[in-house]
C-alpha cells in the first residue's frame, strides 16, 4: 500500500486566493498607516494641555435619548464606527468558509488550529498572572485578538514583504480571531436583552436577508435597513457591532451567471477602504487616548490585570500561534513549505501579538464599571502591541533578503500575460510561450553577432 501523501502547511495560495489576499492588504496597509497616526496623535491629545479639550470631545454626548441613542462621541465610534468594521469581517468569514482557505476542513484545519491555539495561550497567560497576583479574572479575553491592519502597518514601516504563503496565513488567522472576538462579544458581554428589541433587530435581519436573496441592489433600501437594524440591536443589549457581523455573512459569496463578481466581493471592495481608512481610525482617535505617565507605565508591570494582558499579548500570542502551528504540522504530517522555515512561523506569531483595535474594544467592555482600570488596560494595550511589533520587526527583518528573493519569484511574468510565471509551470501553453520568446532573443543575438562580425572585418580592412 502507498503511503499517504503529506500535505504542505504554509503552501503556496491558489492564484485567486493569492490575488484576493494581495488586494485586501494593500487596503488594510494603508488604513494600518492611518490607524498608527490616529493612535499616536490620540496618545499627543490626552498627554498634553490638550487633554482636557480632548476629553471634552470624546464625552460630548448627542442623538435620541427615547431610542437608547444619546451616546458620547467615544461610544459613537464604539457601537457605530466598528460596526462597519465587523460588517467587513462577516464578509471576510463568509468568503474564507465559501470560496478561501477554510472551505475544505483539511487544509483549514492547520491555520485555525494555531489561531485556536493563538487565543487559548494569551488567555491562560492572563488568567496565571492575574490570578497568582490576586487582581481580576474579567480580561481574560483582552489578549485574544489580533489587529492585521496594524501589524501589516509594521510591515510597511520596516519595510518588509512577506511571500503570499506568509500573508496568506496571517489573513487566516485575523479571521479566525474575528470569529473569536464576535463570539466572546456576544457571549460574555451581553448582560440585560430586551426581547422585543433583539426580536424586531432579527426580524429586520431576516429582511435583509430576503432582499438580498431575492436579488434587490438598491443602497436606499439597504442602509435605512442596516441602521435600523443596528439601532435595535444597540437597543437590546447584545453587542451593536454584532448586527455588522450577522449582516456581513448573510452576504451571499458565489458568483452567479452574467455577474464579474459576487455581491460580497463588490460590496467588500466599497465597504473596506471605509472601515480601514475611516471607522478603526477615528475608533482609535478615541479609544487609545489614554495617559502614559511615568506612574501609568510602571503600573503596567506593576498590576497583575494590565501584566497579564500584556504578556498575554507578547508571550501568549506568539507561543500560542507557533505552538499550535508546530503541534498541528507534526500531528497531521503536514510538511512546511520548503521555501521557509519554523524561524518563519515564529516571526508570524510574534507580529499577531499585535492586538490593537479589538483588544481595545474588549477592554472596554471588560472593565467597563471601572474606567481607571479600563484605562489602564487600554495603556497595556499599547505596551504590549508595541512590544510585539518591535520583536517581530527585529526577526522579520533578519529574513527579510529571503522574502524579497521569494516576492520576486511570486511576482515575475516573463510571458507578459498577467499570471505569476509560477502559477503556469505545469501548463504547456506557458512553456510554448517561453519558447518562442527565447526564440526571438537567440534570433536577436544572433543578428547583433552579425553585425559585429561584420565590423570588426570592416576595421581589420586596408586604411
Amino acid at each position: 500500500m502507498a503511503a499517504p501523501t503529506s500535505r504542505k502547511f504554509l503552501g503556496r495560495p491558489s492564484l485567486p486566493e493569492r490575488t484576493f489576499v494581495i488586494d485586501a492588504l494593500r487596503t488594510e496597509t494603508v488604513g494600518g498607516v492611518l490607524l498608527l497616526v490616529a493612535a499616536i496623535a490620540a496618545l499627543i491629545l490626552a498627554n498634553t494641555p490638550l487633554s482636557g479639550v480632548y476629553g471634552d470631545i470624546r464625552d460630548f454626548s448627542f442623538g435620541p435619548q427615547a431610542l437608547h441613542l444619546h451616546l458620547s462621541v467615544a461610544s459613537w465610534a464604539t457601537d457605530g464606527l466598528l460596526t462597519i468594521f465587523f460588517f467587513v469581517a462577516g464578509i471576510e468569514l463568509k468568503r474564507e468558509l465559501v470560496a478561501g482557505e477554510l472551505r475544505d476542513p483539511r487544509t483549514a484545519a492547520l491555520p485555525v488550529i494555531a489561531a485556536v491555539c493563538g487565543m487559548a495561550v494569551p488567555a491562560l497567560v492572563y488568567l496565571t498572572v492575574s490570578a497568582s497576583g490576586g487582581g481580576s479574572l474579567k480580561g481574560w479575553a483582552v489578549p485574544t485578538a489580533t489587529d492585521i491592519a496594524f501589524a501589516l502597518a509594521v510591515l510597511a514601516v520596516i519595510g518588509t514583504a512577506l511571500p503570499a504563503a506568509l500573508r496568506a496565513f496571517l489573513l487566516t488567522l485575523a479571521v479566525v480571531d474575528d470569529l473569536g472576538a464576535i463570539l466572546i462579544i456576544a457571549i460574555f458581554f451581553t448582560q440585560h436583552i430586551n426581547l422585543v428589541a433583539l426580536g424586531l433587530s432579527l426580524a429586520a435581519l431576516a429582511l435583509f436577508w430576503l432582499l438580498h436573496h431575492k436579488g434587490v441592489r438598491t443602497a436606499w433600501i439597504y442602509l435605512p435597513l442596516a441602521v435600523v437594524t443596528w439601532a435595535l440591536m444597540h437597543a437590546s443589549g447584545v453587542h451593536a457591532t454584532i448586527s455588522g457581523v450577522a449582516m456581513g455573512l448573510m452576504l451571499r459569496c458565489t458568483v452567479r451567471d452574467g455577474e464579474e463578481r459576487s455581491p460580497a466581493e463588490r460590496i467588500e471592495h466599497r465597504m473596506r477602504p471605509v472601515s480601514a481608512g475611516v471607522a478603526v481610525p477615528l475608533f482609535a482617535l478615541f479609544a487609545a487616548g489614554v495617559p502614559l505617565s511615568g506612574d501609568a507605565v510602571a503600573d503596567v508591570f506593576t498590576r497583575p490585570e494590565t501584566l497579564g494582558v500584556a504578556l498575554g499579548l507578547v508571550v501568549g500570542k506568539a507561543v500560542g500561534v507557533f505552538g499550535g502551528s508546530w503541534c498541528a504540522a507534526r500531528f497531521t504530517r503536514a510538511e512546511l513549505n520548503e521555501d521557509l522555515a519554523w524561524a518563519d512561523v515564529f516571526a508570524v506569531a510574534t507580529l499577531a501579538g499585535i492586538g490593537f483595535t479589538v483588544s481595545l474594544l474588549i477592554g472596554e467592555l471588560a472593565f467597563s464599571g471601572d474606567p481607571t482600570l479600563a484605562g489602564e488596560i487600554k495603556a497595556a494595550v499599547l505596551i504590549g502591541s508595541l512590544t510585539a511589533a518591535l520583536f517581530a520587526g527585529v526577526l522579520l527583518k533578519l529574513r527579510n533578503t529571503k522574502y524579497q528573493r521569494l516576492c520576486q519569484e511570486e511576482e515575475r511574468d516573463e510571458d507578459m500575460d498577467g499570471i505569476p510565471d509560477v502559477y503556469e509551470l505545469d501548463s504547456p501553453e506557458y512553456h510554448l510561450r517561453m519558447a518562442a520568446i527565447h526564440e526571438a532573443k537567440a534570433a536577436e543575438h544572433r543578428r547583433l553577432a552579425e553585425v559585429a562580425a561584420a565590423n570588426d572585418s570592416g576595421d581589420d580592412g586596408p586604411a
